[in-house]
């Protein structure tokens, strides 16, 4: 098992970086203030290959494997500050093109991800409803059979990117008495009558991120715009959250790394009684906590990709990838608060704001104790989600 990179990997992780790194970090406090979406930044990424990196070549992607991936990502958060739209990055490709890739018949793929690819498509996953998050099952949006395609009734909740959004994967039942067996996925445009989507919602972090409700009232759809067999909704979600949570934290492992950049710097210069604080062991150790952190993030993440080039199993490894990576982040960006002290604490720093960001983490794509369900009942343990 040799999770070293090429030196193609190495150069094109290190192009990421510095392209992050010079185009994506102009005004990120005054976005952040305004919770902006930056559509200029997007179109960069889109230009770079990022909006398309692992998808197919023949539809404009960069057909990138596994491990390829997971070093350009690293090194676009190592790069990148600005954590929502990195976010959102995330969610377009994992819950959005990554599934039409895998799912879609010849026709949705060749109508929606060269967009996808080129970034002039942002694509939003409509799954959360108020009553119905962790357990698809509960879901109320409905979808009623009628001449030519399905009548989608329902309202959607948290949805990522829905404000940019022009395709909408969205969960809905064909009947509730068959539970996961009723569940299906539709492609969703933004101009279709009957789609309505609400105000932006305000965060406590990831503000760059644009979120919102989706409302969906006597909303008319075609028969092709079925994504994958009738009642292989669930098969679809669970595949689709599978992908994500091992990679929509993989840009974390960069962001520690820069985090753990920052603190060493700061402490080997900043002076107390005459010594750098760096030589108290208090603030020596802390560093240290730091980077047995990222080590074992970065190990689990590359393992993950490593299975999945692999075709292995990584039901249980994309759980507890996910658990570790977003428990791992905030206490990499709560340690570098306190390390900086009052001047941490502060705006001017930029640090408040990277733990405010990273505490979503604990919740989105499933919460923490989700993870370990999933964990737990993989084991035998009988674990409900």
């Amino acid at each position: 098992m040799d999770f070293g990179l090429t030196a193609e990997q190495s150069a094109y992780a290190a192009t990421v970086a510095e392209f992050a790194a010079r185009e994506l970090n102009d005004a990120i406090a005054e976005r952040d203030r305004d919770s902006a979406f930056s559509a200029e930044a997007w179109r960069k990424c889109a230009r770079l290959g990022l909006t398309g990196l692992p998808l197919p070549v023949e539809h404009g992607g960069g057909g990138a494997d596994a491990v390829t991936t997971a070093a350009a990502l690293e090194a676009l958060g190592h790069g990148c500050r600005d954590n929502g739209l990195i976010f959102s990055l995330g969610a377009h490709l994992w819950a959005g093109a990554v599934p039409i890739a895998r799912f879609g018949t010849d026709a949705q793929r060749r109508r929606y991800l060269p967009a996808a690819c080129d970034g002039s498509l942002v694509i939003a996953h409509a799954a959360t409803e108020p009553d119905a998050g962790s357990d698809p099952a509960q879901l109320t949006t409905t979808a009623t059979p009628v001449e030519g395609g399905f009548r989608l009734d329902g309202g959607k909740t948290f949805v990522t990117n829905a404000p940019v959004a022009g395709l909408f994967l969205v969960l809905a039942t064909t009947n509730r008495v068959r539970r996961h067996a009723g569940l299906c996925a539709f492609l969703v445009e933004r101009d279709t009558r009957g789609l309505t989507v609400g105000p932006p919602t305000d965060k406590m972090g990831l503000r760059t991120s644009p979120m919102a409700d989706l409302h969906l009232d006597g909303c008319h759809v075609p028969t092709d715009a079925v994504l994958g067999p009738p009642g292989a909704g669930m098969a679809i979600f669970n595949a689709t959250m599978r992908r994500e949570r091992g990679f929509i934290l993989a840009p974390a492992v960069g962001t520690m790394r820069r985090h753990l950049d920052q603190c060493v710097a700061y402490a080997r210069g900043r002076r107390q009684h005459g010594r750098a604080i760096g030589d108290f062991q208090a603030v020596a150790h802390r560093i240290v906590d730091m980077r047995l952190r990222l080590d074992t993030a970065r190990t689990l993440l590359y393992r993950f990709a490593w299975l999945l080039d692999e075709k292995r199993d990584t039901d249980s490894d994309a759980a507890l990838l996910k658990l570790h990576l977003s428990e791992c982040l905030v206490q990499s960006a709560s340690d570098a608060v306190h390390l900086h002290g009052g001047s941490g604490y502060t705006t001017a720093l930029g640090l408040e704001r990277e733990l405010r960001d990273a505490l979503g983490g604990r919740v989105y794509s499933g919460t923490t104790e989700i993870q370990k369900n999933i964990a737990a009942r993989l084991l035998g343990l009988g674990v409900g989600t």
